[in-house]
C-alpha cells in the first residue's frame, strides 16, 4: 500500500467516525427532546382533561331588545355552554354590554316598533297639545308610552282632531313614521 492510499484510508475512517459521532449526538438530542415534549404533551392532556371534568358552564343570559320607539324588552334565558365557540356564534348578532359571574347581558337594536306599541299603542293628543302614544285608547287611558312634540291645535283639521281624540292605532313601523311625519308639519316651533 502506498502512503497516499493509507492516507486516503485514514481520512475515510476519520470522516466515517465523524459521521457516526454526529448521528449519535443527533440521536441523543432528538431522544432527549422527544422525552421532554412527551412530558409536555402529557401535561397538556391532563390540563385538558381537568377542564373537561369540570363540565359545561351554566349562565343566565339577559337579552335586551331596544326598539325605535324607545321601548326595551328583556328576556332572561339559562344557557348551558358546552363550547364557547358555539355560544358566541349563537349570539353573533348581539352586543355584549355587561358580564358578571354567572350572567351575561346582550343588547340588540331592532329596526321596528315594539310589540307593546303594535298591540296597545294609540296616537292621541295630551291636554297640553303634545302628540303622544297612549297605552290603550286616549279617551280611556292616561298611561303614556311615548311623547313627541306640541301641535298647533288651531292648524288641525276637524277630521285630524277627531282621529287624535279617538286614537290612531299604531299598526306598523311605516305607519308609526308616517303619522309622526304628517303631524310634524303642524308642530309648534320653539
Amino acid at each position: 500500500m502506498t502512503p497516499l492510499f493509507k492516507r486516503a484510508q485514514a481520512v475515510k475512517y476519520l470522516v466515517l467516525s465523524l459521521v457516526i459521532a454526529g448521528f449519535s449526538i443527533f440521536f441523543l438530542l432528538y431522544h432527549t427532546a422527544a422525552e421532554n415534549n412527551g412530558v409536555r404533551i402529557e401535561q397538556t392532556k391532563e390540563e385538558t382533561q381537568a377542564i373537561e371534568v369540570t363540565g359545561p358552564l351554566t349562565v343566565n343570559v339577559v337579552l335586551q331588545q331596544h326598539y325605535l320607539d324607545g321601548n326595551t324588552s328583556e328576556e332572561t334565558v339559562t344557557e348551558t355552554i358546552w363550547s364557547m365557540e358555539d355560544f358566541w356564534a349563537q349570539y353573533k348578532d348581539w352586543q355584549l354590554v355587561d358580564q358578571k359571574e354567572g350572567q351575561m347581558i346582550f343588547r340588540k337594536t331592532i329596526d321596528d316598533i315594539s310589540p307593546l306599541l303594535k298591540a296597545n299603542g294609540y296616537f292621541g293628543i295630551s291636554e297640553d297639545g303634545t302628540l303622544t302614544i297612549f297605552k290603550g285608547l286616549p279617551e280611556e287611558s292616561e298611561e303614556v308610552i311615548q311623547s313627541f312634540f306640541q301641535i298647533d291645535i288651531s292648524k288641525l283639521e276637524s277630521r285630524q282632531q277627531e282621529e287624535l281624540k279617538k286614537g290612531i292605532p299604531v299598526v306598523s313601523k311605516d305607519h308609526y313614521i308616517q303619522v309622526i311625519e304628517s303631524f310634524k308639519t303642524l308642530s309648534i316651533k320653539q
